[in-house]
């Protein structure tokens, strides 16, 4: 094989054509290593990127997969993409929540640090840590007071100045004055929903929703009415409405950007519109966007927030997911309710960490967060579509499975015979972790339903996990 520098067509894609017909010809079959990068680069005598950018090609050709430190490997030939699951329904009455199962399965979640298939965790890969570790290094030496002093919400002023010039990125504009920074987003969530609720009051969430939300309800006595949700565009806008007109209901909570466990991304529209029905209610929202900034290709999705023009949407996101989960740094922007919030944080913890707090903000401030933000993204694509790869080839023919394009979630409905919990259980056996449908839903609904996490860089152990999970449901299949 030559490559012509004189040729219309760029080397790389020369390069992609060349390795593409070997293994359309049969040369490299079906799981065969090609050559690696440095012997391509010798043989063609091209420069490394243009090597790289040529896998990338075949990547995106669905011909070949990279495996860590190992090199890139045929791909086998992929099957029929499987449909999508269909729109779930919403609930006919607000119902008490019983979380004790997210509990108790989020308490048996494992390590962490460790590849899994259950927690929507990130791996190390995938966060910025030596960069916050030195950053933390030079905060704590150089600002020793500030670092071990009380502090007290709204949190650090650096940091709030640094998260409100980001907000344009998201279509929201606020002041440095309109943030309180919390421990993580789930804590911002927790402190917005008390802010506007009571015990026994109703909150109306989407269906599916974080099993993390159904916990901060029923630790505070709240009932949730379900609203059907599409695996693509979210929450029903036209249930919504219907409920809000049929009964007393508090607060509605959702994520709205890449959605735990669907993976669903409203419309800028469907945004707006959901604004105009809770203007028309005065019924505030409690929006999580921790997922927004992880979207794979193009630009960021708006937040509802951007199209609030009354302060009822108390806006919630973090850090965790996109930098480093151990810091534990997220924020509120709660709008009119921002003195109920900033009293509550104040009574349940006092305040944030003040050196993770400065450290986030020197990295946001010096450009490294969109540096990383950037690389990331590729990453969680790659990982996501190694997945969905993996769930078409192994689970049987009836399985649907969303197609998320951002985040780290991927919501798999298995045939109607499954019990997630039965598979859960049986894949626990094996050594594998999955968070099985019920956990996401009040009324313990999505019982052949489970959510894959795809936060780790692709391996062949989370192949062979992903294969077996798939034998498991076939043998339960009927």
């Amino acid at each position: 094989m030559e490559l012509d520098p004189e040729a219309g067509q760029s080397l790389y894609l020369q390069l992609a054509d060349a390795l593409a017909g070997q293994i359309e010809a049969g040369t490299y079959r079906a799981g065969d290593r090609i050559p690696s990068v440095r012997k391509l680069r010798e043989q063609f005598g091209v420069s490394l990127s243009t090597v790289l950018e040529a896998c990338r090609v075949l990547e995106d050709r669905g011909l070949v997969q990279a495996r860590a430190q190992s090199g890139h490997y045929v791909r086998a030939p992929r099957p029929r993409p499987r449909s999508e699951p269909e729109e779930s329904a919403s609930s006919s009455e607000a119902k008490h929540v019983d979380a004790s199962l997210a509990l108790r399965l989020n308490l048996g979640i494992g390590n962490p640090q460790e590849p899994t298939l259950g927690a929507a965790v990130q791996g190390p890969e995938l966060m910025a840590v030596t960069a916050l570790n030195r950053l933390m290094s030079h905060v704590l030496r150089h600002q020793p007071a500030a670092c071990h002093s009380y502090d007290a919400p709204p949190g650090s002023a650096v940091l709030r100045r640094s998260i409100a010039q980001r907000g344009g990125d998201a279509g929201y504009s606020v002041s440095a004055d309109d943030v309180v920074i919390t421990s993580g987003a789930k804590e911002a969530v927790y402190l917005s929903i008390r802010a506007v609720t009571k015990a026994g009051d109703t909150v109306a969430i989407e269906s599916p929703a974080y099993y993390a939300l159904l916990e901060v309800l029923g630790s505070l006595g709240l009932r949730a009415f379900e609203i059907a949700s599409h695996p693509r565009h979210g929450m029903n806008l036209d249930d919504l409405s219907r409920a809000l007109e049929s009964q007393p209901v508090a607060a509605v909570a959702l994520v709205s950007n890449f959605s735990n466990p669907t993976g669903s991304c409203m419309t800028d529209a469907a945004k707006r519109r959901l604004v105009g029905i809770l203007d028309r209610h005065d019924v505030p929202l409690v929006e999580d966007d921790v997922y927004g900034e992880l979207v794979f290709e193009g630009p960021r999705p708006s937040a509802i927030k951007a199209f609030d023009t009354r302060g009822l949407v108390l806006y919630c996101s973090s850090y965790s997911k996109t930098v480093s989960p151990g810091l534990r740094v997220g924020w509120s922007i709660p709008g009119r309710y921002q003195n109920e919030v900033e009293l509550l944080k104040l009574v349940v913890n006092q305040a944030t960490a003040v050196a993770p707090q400065l450290a986030l903000a020197a990295f946001l401030d010096s450009g490294g967060c969109d540096r990383h933000i950037r690389r990331v993204r590729r990453m969680y694509r790659d990982q996501m579509a190694s997945t969905i790869d993996a769930v078409e080839r192994f689970f049987p023919d009836a399985t649907r499975l969303t197609r998320p394009q951002g985040g780290h979630v991927l919501w798999v409905q298995l045939p109607p015979a499954v019990d997630a919990m039965d598979l859960y259980g049986a894949a626990h056996t094996n050594g594998i972790r999955i968070a099985p449908g019920p956990m996401f839903s009040p009324s313990g609904g999505y019982r052949n339903f489970v959510r894959l996490n795809t936060g780790f860089p692709w391996s062949e152990k989370t192949e062979r996990q992903i294969e077996t999970l798939g034998r498991l449901v076939a043998e339960r299949s009927g």
